[in-house]
């Protein structure tokens, strides 16, 4: 597995993977591997001839308070996860190489990056624009695969990809959980025993409105209402949002009846955690 800290480096290798194979499979992280990480390597190695990862700790999609500085950094460990894998390449840049002196362009996905995390998280949606598309336009790569747990960050990239023409299949995969339903997240480190037990509380919430609607609720007020009050049982947890939405505009919906996403995000302890739930069309 070679380790590329330049985008040079990374262009040069990803050149020879194509000359030697064709499909080339795209796994943008920021590190602090778990097992939903390694679904996407998987689902990437199925799909793809060469896989590359990513391994870059955003700073253009934190504000200031939130937990850029502490967001954990296990590199070698990464690496030796990734490499068991079977990846081919891991980009691992450091911010000065991503964002040098003088770089003022990033990228807008107007409208739907104010929405769920984009409301109360404002400009992550530009970071998170901006540096995907640095990445697809580095390693071109005919797949790049994201977890359905981060649903807002997919229907932002979903839209970027269309209006820039990106050549590029965007891969979407189900969110991994732990045995109690807990989804995976590399925040997750950040809890003590009894948080990690009160964050249950949000897969609590979606399983909860599913059953409903698979009861034939289909409204969304009630549905809503359901979910506030089993968040409720957990007064340590605050809530950021709890919300049904159209999972290509993020914009809320009246019913599930045409398919929806029950998402929501809260702090638990130290942690802002999400999670969503996807109701197909009836």
């Amino acid at each position: 597995m070679l380790i590329a800290k330049t985008i040079a480096e990374a262009r040069a290798a990803v050149a020879k993977l194509r000359a030697e194979r064709h499909c080339i499979g795209l796994v943008p992280t920021m590190g602090a591997m778990h097992a939903g990480h390694l679904s996407l390597v998987r689902a990437a190695r199925a799909h793809c001839d060469a896989v590359v990862a990513t391994i870059f700790v955003n700073p253009a999609q934190f504000a200031p308070g939130e937990d850029f500085a502490k967001y954990p950094r296990i590199f070698e460990a990464d690496c030796a996860l990734l490499e068991a894998e079977g990846v081919d390449v891991v980009f691992a840049p450091e911010p000065a190489e991503m964002y040098p002196a003088g770089v003022t362009t990033v990228v807008e996905v107007a409208g739907i990056s104010d929405r769920l995390d984009g409301a109360s998280r404002p400009g992550h949606f530009r970071g998170v624009a901006t540096v995907v598309a640095k990445l697809f336009n580095i390693v071109q790569p005919n797949h790049a695969f994201f977890g359905q747990k981060d649903a807002a960050q997919v229907a932002v990239l979903r839209q970027m990809v269309r209006d820039l023409n990106f050549n590029l299949e965007l891969v979407v995969c189900p969110t991994v959980r732990e045995p109690d339903g807990l989804a995976l997240s590399s925040r997750n480190r950040y809890l003590s025993p009894e948080q990690r037990q009160q964050a249950l509380v949000l897969n609590r919430a979606l399983r909860r409105v599913e059953e409903k609607i698979a009861a034939g609720v289909i409204d969304a007020e009630p549905l809503i209402d359901l979910g506030l009050a089993v968040l409720a049982d957990e007064p340590d947890v605050r809530l950021d949002y709890f919300r049904i939405v159209d999972p290509d505009t993020l914009e809320d919906v009246s019913d599930v009846s045409a398919g929806a996403l029950v998402a929501v995000a809260a702090v638990v302890g130290p942690a802002r955690l999400i999670d969503n739930a996807v109701i197909p069309p009836r």
